[in-house]
């Protein structure tokens, strides 16, 4: 397609920056001088993407903590429409973040701007209200999982369902023995990934508990290794500071790396945030327990407005509870010992969840990012 397309695209964390990075390849193909503009991470940044600002400070998750960064978001938001007007931008592509990004494109389709949402907000769970403030916003939404799609077409939203990305670069057969040699670790080691997170405060909230849980079971299990990925310099310096806290150097048996699919990949067992990290640790057919903690006003307002039985996105798209997990305060020492010791115990008993697994994967695997990008060439080329 002739002539230079340009687009805004707006990620707010690393998981929309994976996902963001992927979609911009598939975009190229498509229109192969695209200019991207907005915000994003590492991943984007390397392909061309020019971003106003760090994805850091998109990253905040809750009901009550954005409060305290209002000012600067809002001036963010302002500047990026201010940019994505002296450029001429042909569409917005909101990628994830909701509150910030749909925001943002209803402001801009209100002047006039075809605007794209990928990863729908999480309106089957809760705040289903807001599918009205969507269908303001947007003129299409690209969804991630199958079950997502009843409620726009129950609202008559344009919407197509891509799959995930992941699904596609990650595989169960990825050769686990390479990444240990990467990282240094002995085949016959057995190895727990801890993710805590990407952002600040759920680092804060999580990490110190996986690690006392970590040692706990050291007691137990001394051979153990653990591995914990980080996201950004400042997710890094937050995790180490947490180790040093527990009288613990990051070395050989706590080894802190910049690759989360390479601790993935590593490992036999997982810990880890809800989140994204799920979805990984799935795909790579890793057995996990699934930890949710948030500030407690935030915890207060969205457990009265949750509709779904699970959080966890492995049960969410199983049906039922493949995965343990563990909410708020009973998030604690204790119980991630007690999940610890049942794995190494008992590694059999996973073999269901490993087969509902698989089959979970089949059904997000198809090239999503080439999915969403045709969807959003229809729509360029309609407008």
């Amino acid at each position: 397609m002739s002539g230079v397309k340009k687009f805004g695209i707006v990620a707010g964390e690393q998981s929309g920056d994976i996902l963001g990075a992927s979609l911009m390849i598939s975009m190229r193909e498509r229109f192969p001088n695209a200019e991207f503009i907005g915000v994003g991470g590492s991943e984007m940044v390397s392909l061309g993407c020019d971003s106003l600002t760090s994805i850091d400070r998109l990253s905040v998750m809750g009901f009550v903590e954005p409060l305290s960064r209002l000012p600067e978001l809002l001036s963010l938001k302002k500047r990026l429409q201010k940019r994505f007007f002296d450029e001429g931008i042909d569409t917005f592509i909101g990628i994830d973040s909701p509150d910030f990004n749909l925001r943002l494109a209803k402001a801009l389709r209100g002047k006039g701007l075809k605007t794209v949402h990928f990863v729908s907000p999480s309106v089957w769970a809760y705040r289903e209200k807001r599918i009205f403030s969507i269908k303001n916003s947007i003129d299409l939404m690209l969804t991630l999982f199958p079950f997502e799609q009843k409620i726009y077409k129950s609202h008559d939203v344009p919407s197509v369902c891509v799959g995930h990305p992941l699904a596609d670069q990650l595989s169960g057969r990825d050769n686990r023995l390479s990444n240990r040699e990467s990282l240094g670790i002995s085949e016959k080691s057995t190895v727990i990934a801890l993710l805590p997170g990407s952002r600040v405060g759920e680092i804060n909230r999580l990490a110190p508990i996986f690690i006392d849980a970590a040692i706990e079971s050291l007691q137990r299990y001394p051979g153990l290794k653990f591995v914990i990925p980080f996201s950004s310099p400042q997710s890094e310096l937050l995790v180490k500071f947490y180790l040093e806290q527990a009288n613990i150097i990051a070395g050989e048996q706590f080894m802190v790396v910049s690759d989360s699919h390479m601790a993935l990949n590593a490992s036999d067992f997982v810990i880890t945030a809800s989140g994204t990290a799920t979805l990984e640790a799935l795909f790579l057919r890793k057995p996990m327990v699934i930890c949710y903690k948030m500030a407690p006003i935030s915890f207060a307002i969205g457990s009265r407005m949750l509709k779904v039985p699970y959080i966890g996105l492995p049960n969410l798209l199983a049906g039922e509870l493949l995965v343990p997990e563990y909410l708020q305060g009973a998030v604690n020492t204790q119980a991630l010992f007690s999940e610890i010791d049942n794995f190494m115990s008992s590694f059999q008993s996973f073999s269901y969840s490993m087969k509902q697994f698989d089959r979970i994967h089949e059904t997000l695997r198809g090239g999503a990012s080439d999915k969403a990008a045709e969807a959003i060439q229809r729509l360029v080329v309609e407008s």
